[in-house]
């Protein structure tokens, strides 16, 4: 069967695309590149699942906000805390100056999947905001901010955090944080895709050869809503097993379903990170694919490595044109690891076939 749109991967790995890619906001078509920021606000606030928020933006710009569909990687630029976004660079130079930033001054930027965009229509009193929805994960918070799912809640101002709440911002990143006390009218900036550009921007990882019998797809929660895009994107004749661990049982309502994909969703409850994605990938992948020829696999550091590799950017070879199994793996890098060496060294899988993705590192704060 045919593997989805065969779309193209760009040279894409921790950035969603290369920083002389982006640009501020365009006046023309002319100068345009694959990806540029767009100031947007919170529009709604959803809670889909005790851990998973599913949040809508929108802005006059939106409209241009491009949409390739699958585990497309886009970023959220944070408010810098001490100056907001007014030391925000956008110009061509932008990455290297946002690096020179004092911490202070410089907007955190962290990585997301587009779930869903809306360009919008009509005009006037009928007019239809262009919309962008970004399924977040929800860490464990305190009674002052667990629970909340009420989106007209204004949003949290500086220095009014409760006293039981202050150890666990401390605790977790900043994207972490700003998902907890998400609200409508809060003000951020995405940067995403121009549907202005002409080619492929780039940022999807998902990138199956033409012909694909069986797809496997692997991950955590922070992998989840790019596997449930996935699912959603792929033709009904697809066949395969998605594998995903979330924090709980309740957790595993989140995915969509799929006529010829088994989702076979799992709640850590409590248990290591990571134990049930590399089980389940391993029974999945034993049904899927009768070992072959096992092969040597360069292991990667996780702890000092990027731990990312797709299909097209993999040093076995050019990339195939028909397999029998395709693997997606995404999720905290340790057990990205694990699921990874067993495909490719114990079952003898081409690497070609085998996109991994480490999206954070256990013990740190990536959020």
């Amino acid at each position: 069967m045919r593997g989805g749109r065969g779309r193209r991967q760009t040279g894409l790995q921790g950035l969603a695309v290369s920083p002389a890619a982006i640009r501020g906001t365009p006046s023309s078509t002319a100068g345009r590149r694959p990806f540029r920021f767009f100031h947007v606000q919170v529009a709604a606030v959803r809670d889909l699942t005790p851990h998973m928020r599913r949040v809508t933006f929108t802005g006059p710009d939106l409209g241009d906000f491009a949409d390739p569909g699958w585990d497309q990687r886009i970023k959220l630029v944070l408010p810098a805390p001490a100056s907001g976004y007014e030391h925000l660079p956008t110009g061509e130079d932008w990455y290297s100056e946002w690096r020179a930033l004092p911490q202070e001054h410089r907007p955190p930027i962290r990585t997301y999947t587009t779930r869903a965009v809306r360009p919008g229509a009509g005009a006037g009193r009928a007019e239809v905001n262009a919309e962008v929805d970004v399924d977040m994960v929800v860490h464990a918070a305190p009674p002052t901010l667990a629970g909340r799912q009420d989106s007209t809640v204004p949003s949290t101002q500086p220095g009014s955090a409760s006293q039981d709440s202050t150890g666990w911002q401390a605790a977790v990143g900043p994207a972490a944080r700003w998902v907890a006390s998400a609200a409508v009218g809060s003000e951020v900036v995405l940067l995403g895709p121009d549907r202005g550009w002409a080619g492929e921007p780039g940022g999807v990882g998902f990138v199956p050869p033409p012909v694909t019998e069986r797809f496997l797809l692997g991950g955590d929660e922070t992998a989840a809503p790019a596997i449930a895009r996935i699912l959603e994107d792929l033709p009904t004749t697809a066949r395969g097993v998605a594998v995903v661990e979330l924090p709980t049982e309740a957790d595993t309502a989140y995915l969509p379903t799929h006529p010829g994909i088994e989702v076979r969703a799992a709640g850590r409850e409590g248990r290591p990170h990571g134990r049930a994605l590399v089980e389940g990938v391993r029974a999945a992948a034993a049904e899927l694919c009768p070992a072959g020829r096992s092969r040597r696999v360069e292991e990667v550091a996780v702890d000092t490595g990027l731990l990312w590799e797709v299909p097209r950017t993999a040093r076995g070879g050019a990339a195939l044109q028909r397999t029998t199994l395709y693997a997606w793996l995404a999720g905290e890098a340790t057990a990205v690891r694990a699921t990874r060496r067993h495909l490719v060294s114990d079952l003898g899988i081409d690497r070609r076939t085998v996109a991994f993705m480490g999206y954070w590192r256990q013990g740190r704060p990536e959020g």
